[in-house]
């Protein structure tokens, strides 16, 4: 391991990490990595239940869902005893974060300070409200914030150069002033800006998500808004989206373009209109398809992103940004509400890492793009292969009308074995590929989506048209060809003439409280 600690995420294209015995590795192999290593779909499977094989063996994940090391000692310091504890970077994040755990457990609350940061103290029964508050907000300290704490600078002395200037980076990607783009720890601290400044202006009215969704784009739309609706299927959703509108008030809808991971798009072009019409924002999160690819200045109202992704690349920090779309009706009201909001800013030493991200974005989304494409064609036409899905193909007019004229369909593609009960545990065994969560990374990552997203609920799932046996590719700067024939190697294990299967999912299956 020692060795590997020099890896960094451009190496994982020429050595990536697939085989079983990395299980529970940091992908990067860096202090810093939001992704881990799950190499066999056993491993994923074992995750999701908690399984003590599996679940001792990792080193790393994503910071939302695993608290990683530097955060669980600035906990433990800070609660002076083994309790359950979570740190928050603002006063007013764990003040949100214990009312939370008191709205559903009445637990013990204590909080705890180290200069900005605050930490919330709770018991057992308080520990799950706690840990939901953390995973579904986003609203989290950084790895590098933590050991910043710990190491006694509590102060942020780089934020007044790095914030600015990545602002500005940002603003050119986004067609806007610096002023309008509000810097977030993670995407989903974004998420929950953009809906505390859409129900500032619409208080007590319930939102809508147009596609199937991210899994916490809906909970936070669940748990801290006034109810949702759910209209997944999107060939249908600009007819539905109408019957809201007429039957009742919304506060905003929801949006990603492209979906995750089904990469439809909702024709915004339409939706817009009608939805300026009735005085509703619309949210949209461009993550799978980045700045680069899209335009969303002229339909939305407010865009929600994660730059851990695509921006960054590198695997290794989290953030996020709320940018408010300087042609939207409601501009300078979204932006005052967010001002008065002040989401928790990014540490610097995040930003910094960001930035750097941020000016290389262009020159890696031509190649992404080329490559996604690529990857789409051939997996396309593969024997083995029972469906692609790809921006390029999904609602196709949908997304070329936000196409930007350089921009291309991305690098994200998702896939459907043939007989996939028996076929994807095997072929995605033997991918020769990095393996886990987190997508937009400068090198291919795969993993099981609904499974890690959706194991509870994978029966939802499936009516809303989303298989529990869907592969996810996030398409890395690998040369295509080259990538292509790993491809190809774990594809020649599946079998597309069998017919009986030898491998389920065990889960317990919820339904989502939405409705399909």
């Amino acid at each position: 391991m020692a060795q590997l600690e020099r890896m960094n995420a451009f190496d994982l294209l020429q050595q990536p990490l697939w085989r079983p015995e990395v299980l529970g590795w940091p992908l990067p192999p860096q202090p810093h990595a939001v992704s881990v290593a799950l190499p066999r779909w056993e491993d994923v499977i074992g995750y999701e239940e908690k399984r003590p094989e599996v679940i001792r063996r990792l080193q790393a994940g994503y910071p939302r869902f695993v608290i990683q090391r530097p955060v669980l000692d600035l906990a433990r310091y800070l609660a002076g005893a083994d309790l359950p504890c979570l740190p928050f970077p603002s006063r007013v994040a764990a003040e949100d974060a214990a009312a939370f755990v008191q709205r559903h457990h009445r637990a013990p609350i204590e909080f705890k300070s180290l200069g900005p940061i605050t930490a919330v103290v709770t018991t057992e029964d308080g520990w799950p409200a706690l840990r939901a508050f953390w995973q579904h907000t986003g609203r989290i300290v950084s790895t590098r914030q933590a050991e910043s704490a710990l190491s006694g600078c509590l102060e942020d002395k780089e934020s007044a150069s790095i914030l600015p200037e990545l602002r500005r980076q940002l603003a050119e990607l986004y067609d806007c002033d610096p002023s309008d783009i509000f810097l977030t720890p993670t995407g989903m601290a974004a998420q929950w800006a953009a809906l505390q400044a859409a129900q500032a202006l619409h208080p007590g009215r319930p939102t809508v998500q147009l596609g199937f969704p991210y899994v916490d784009t809906l909970k936070l739309q669940q748990k801290w808004g006034h109810g949702v609706f759910l209209l997944h299927d999107l060939d249908q959703a600009e007819k539905q989206l109408q019957q809201h509108l007429e039957q009742e008030p919304i506060a905003a809808v929801f949006c990603e373009l492209p979906g995750n991971p089904l990469l439809g798009s909702a024709d915004v072009r339409k939706i817009s209109p009608m939805l300026r019409e009735y005085g509703v924002p619309l949210v949209a999160d461009d993550v799978v398809a980045t700045p680069f690819n899209i335009d969303l200045g002229r339909c939305a109202d407010l865009v929600a992103t994660s730059l851990t992704k695509f921006v960054a690349g590198t695997c290794d920090v989290m953030g996020g940004a709320v940018i408010c779309c300087p042609r939207s009706p409601w501009h300078h009201a979204l932006r005052a509400q967010l001002q008065r909001l002040s989401p928790e800013p990014l540490w610097s030493a995040d930003a910094a890492v960001i930035l750097s991200g941020c000016r290389t974005l262009a020159d890696r989304m031509q190649k992404h793009n080329a490559g996604g494409l690529f990857i789409a064609e051939r997996l396309r036409t593969h024997p083995a292969v029972e469906r692609v899905w790809y921006p390029k193909w999904q609602n196709p007019e949908a997304y070329e009308a936000i196409r930007r004229s350089n921009g291309g369909w991305g690098a994200v593609v998702t896939f459907l074995l043939r007989n996939a009960p028996k076929t994807a545990p095997r072929v995605y065994d033997r991918l020769e590929v990095c393996k886990g969560p987190s997508l937009g990374t400068v090198f291919t990552l795969a993993c099981p989506f609904t499974l890690l997203a959706h194991y509870l609920e994978l029966d939802w799932a499936e009516q809303c048209g989303v298989s529990p046996y869907l592969i996810r590719l996030s398409v890395g700067l690998e040369d295509p060809h080259d990538l292509w024939a790993r491809l190809e190697r774990a594809l020649a294990a599946a079998d597309p003439t069998a017919t009986t299967s030898s491998h389920t999912v065990e889960a317990e299956s919820l339904r989502s409280p939405a409705t399909c």
